[in-house]
């Protein structure tokens, strides 16, 4: 027998329809990190020796946060259909340190985006640099390719290779920057949308919560 009646059994089957878009928000944040984790141009960019790797940990984390977000759902929903007071405080709980979680590398990532730039800038700036290194000029010739630019800021820091390369490309070292912030801004968008989701589902599930534990002091 239902333990909620009136107001707050909508409140119930809105948990229920927030939960399930909770799950796809989860689906989407793992299809966004698996998007970027195997996105060519990031991947031919990112991958061989000595390349940084510090963009790809923050996808990982990425990919670990979406994957519990789905599980997290499923949870919520299971708690709702159930009317469990104990499966929605392990809900809010649960949804409580996802948030905070998410607030933290936002401004990890923050914190931290010039620093990824910057180390990517260094490792195609050591591969020009090396005109020798076969495989050097092999990894300049990638971010030449994807990013369709040549060469540093300044003509001094560029190299032989982009002798034949068109007044008007752009230098590699502002592709680069254009290039992640792109990313990285795609991650932010999505973060703010999921965190305005997440304080909903916080707090339809502490109402529900509150519903039913009343509806058993009445009983």
């Amino acid at each position: 027998m239902s333990k909620v009646h009136g107001g707050m059994k909508c409140v119930k089957y809105l948990l229920f329809v927030f939960n399930f878009i909770f799950w796809l928000s989860g689906l989407l944040v793992l299809a966004v990190g698996l998007w970027l984790r195997f996105d060519p141009d990031t991947v031919e960019l990112l991958t061989g020796n000595n390349a940084p790797d510090t963009f790809f940990i923050a996808v990982y984390i990425l990919l670990g946060a979406g994957s519990l977000m789905m599980l997290v759902g499923f949870f919520g929903c299971f708690g709702a259909v159930r009317e469990s007071q104990c499966l929605l405080a392990s809900f809010f709980a649960c949804l409580l340190i996802i948030f905070a979680a998410e607030i933290a590398a936002g401004v990890f990532g923050f914190i931290n985006k010039e620093q990824i730039v910057e180390e990517v800038q260094k490792f195609y700036s050591s591969s020009i640099g090396d005109a020798s290194n076969s495989n050097a000029t092999a990894v300049a010739h990638i971010y030449h390719k994807t990013l369709n630019c040549c060469g540093g800021s300044t003509p001094a820091s560029t190299s032989d290779l982009c002798a034949d390369a068109p007044e008007e490309t752009k230098d590699c070292l502002s592709a680069i920057t254009d290039f992640f912030n792109d990313k990285l801004h795609v991650i932010g968008y999505i973060g703010i949308g999921i965190g305005g989701v997440m304080i909903l589902g916080m707090i339809f599930s502490m109402v529900l919560c509150c519903a039913i534990r009343n509806g058993r002091e009445v009983i």
